[in-house]
């Protein structure tokens, strides 16, 4: 089971050369995935004994299909097709020799959650290694990336090293020479793969856990300063920061500075460093309150300035224009393409800009005109409505782009900046105000704002939900379990975009229901754990 560019049918070509060098007879056949990471593509591949056909006088019938309960390998490029192999019962006790690697390229499903929408990679491994009679598990696309091939050379050694063919490893790799391309490459990934087969699973299920957490780095958090002057908890700032640092140091508890810090390096990226002192200003009145459990627990301290942070980067046209134009993406965009010397690499930016955006990027008093004045709204809208595609790989397209991420300097001015700022304020308000008389309710409301994130319809679906948990706030106040049903009406914001389960819960919460289900804990992540400032959405 592989993903497009994996070369998993190379790996399936050659499995069929091997047997047939050895005097097998081999079938594969191939079922296609879906674009957009929502299906790979199943390489089916049965191979029988031809000394056993001779001796029958007759040719096998193979399938074209597996059938549960009857696989003897299953491959898995990624864990989530793993996690898809298991579900289908593809893979069982009594026989099957499973193949996984362990690293994540999420599902679209896990991209387009409200929330925190990732399957728990634990839980994959742990029912992998429960349905298969033999599991072997790494990360087989690091190792395949290190030796400058793709994933299904890696996966071949693998297979090798596992023994469940009847073959030699040196025919396993003469089947990679007879294929001609990519040979030195492919067979130093087999050499990777084979090695990782001989690694026992416990590791495997370790570097999940360790991996997981370098995969959802915040954006932003790498200092655009100066060479870093100090470091506190993985966070580098860089010593135009110092004195923001140093501010941190000094007014700010020991337990909140990690996340400070990020903030301040994310915000300075996002604007310059007068903003990011006044995301530390923002902060300041929350020193007053204190946690029922003493001071070493700054827990609203912390919670509010890692959601202060993300919701003071808000993704407007001017932050997207200049994140595709950074050096820094070609290049990353260059080494997932494994771009050679020599070649060229195009990147084709796919942009809807609403009426709405545009306006948002205008000045204040501009922005405002354009949205109530139908004749120019209708006129804009006509050069907006079915989108663009922008191609940064030219002068044209990058200098266009660029043009827009250099507005950052009147970004202060713009109609979005207003508009965000003022519904910032009126949250920090209303976090000070339960703070004074129910720190865990306080605590909850600096969360919510995790259903604020994107832009476009995300954003504006989200922004809709978080006003009506403060319009719920005079009403939970008279609750004493108020910090629980206001997390549990966060997740029932969270659980669908048309707000289905939002109404109900309100509705339930309106009319007092006894039987009201927000009255129980909250399920589910409440935010992402990966980096100090955790993270927006899904990566992608």
């Amino acid at each position: 089971m592989a993903m497009g560019g994996e070369g998993g049918g190379v790996l399936a070509d050659w499995l069929v050369d091997l047997a047939e060098h050895e005097g097998w007879i081999a079938q594969a056949t191939s079922v296609p995935g879906v674009a957009q990471r929502t299906g790979a593509t199943i390489y089916y591949i049965e191979l029988f004994p031809g000394d056993a056909a001779r001796q029958a006088g007759a040719e096998p019938v193979l399938a074209l299909m597996p059938t549960p309960g009857e696989v003897d390998v299953v491959i898995a490029s990624e864990l989530m097709e793993a996690g898809r192999a298991v579900q289908r019962g593809l893979v069982t006790p009594a026989r099957t020799t499973f193949i996984a690697s362990t690293h994540r390229v999420y599902s679209m499903t896990e991209k387009t959650a409200m929330g925190d929408g990732r399957v728990d990679a634990d839980r994959l491994m742990r029912a992998a290694a429960s349905a298969a009679r033999r599991f072997v598990a790494a990360d087989f696309g690091s190792l395949a990336d290190a030796a400058g091939s793709v994933i299904g050379a890696a996966l071949f050694g693998a297979l090798a090293g596992t023994g469940a063919l009847p073959f030699a490893r040196e025919r396993f790799e003469s089947a990679i020479r007879r294929g001609g391309v990519g040979v030195s490459s492919s067979l130093a990934a087999f050499e990777s793969g084979f090695a990782a087969a001989l690694v026992p699973v416990a590791s495997a299920v370790a570097h999940v856990t360790d991996s997981s957490a370098v995969a959802h780095v915040t954006p932003g958090q790498a200092s655009p300063h100066a060479a870093p002057a100090s470091r506190a908890a993985g966070t580098r700032v860089g010593s135009r920061l110092a004195p923001l640092a140093a501010r941190i140091d000094q007014s700010f508890p020991a337990a909140a500075h990690e996340v400070l810090r990020a903030g301040i390096v994310r915000l300075a990226d996002y604007q310059d460093i007068g903003y990011a002192g006044e995301f530390l200003d923002r902060l300041a009145p929350l020193l007053q309150f204190e946690h029922p459990r003493g001071p070493a627990d700054p827990e609203l301290l912390r919670e509010t300035a890692r959601h202060l942070a993300l919701w003071m980067s808000y993704e407007d046209t001017i932050r997207v224009a200049d994140l595709k134009t950074r050096r820094s993406r070609f290049g990353r965009v260059g080494g997932e393409v494994r771009l050679a010397p020599g070649q060229l690499l195009g990147i084709a930016e796919f942009m809807h800009p609403r009426v709405e955006e545009v306006a948002d990027t205008l000045p204040a008093g501009l922005g405002r005109w354009l949205l109530g004045n139908g004749p120019a709204r209708r006129f804009v809208g006509r050069f907006t409505r079915s989108g663009r595609t922008v191609r940064t790989s030219t002068v044209r397209g990058y200098l266009l782009l660029y043009g827009v991420a250099s507005l950052r300097r009147w970004r202060r001015a713009t109609l979005r900046f207003a508009g965000e700022h003022a519904r910032i304020d009126a949250w920090l308000r209303a976090i000070v105000a339960c703070a004074a008389h129910d720190y865990p309710l306080a605590v909850e409301l600096a969360r919510c704002q995790r259903l604020v994130k994107g832009y476009g319809d995300t954003h504006l679906r989200g922004w809709r939900s978080f006003e009506r948990l403060l319009a719920a706030l005079p009403v939970l106040r008279q609750r004493p379990d108020a910090a629980r049903r206001l997390a549990a009406l966060a997740q029932a914001a969270l659980a669908d975009e048309h707000g289905v389960q939002l109404d109900a819960a309100l509705q339930r919460l309106a009319a007092a229901d006894p039987a009201d289900p927000t009255s129980g804990p909250p399920s589910g992540p409440t935010a992402a754990s990966a980096g100090p400032l955790g993270a927006t959405t899904a990566p992608g």
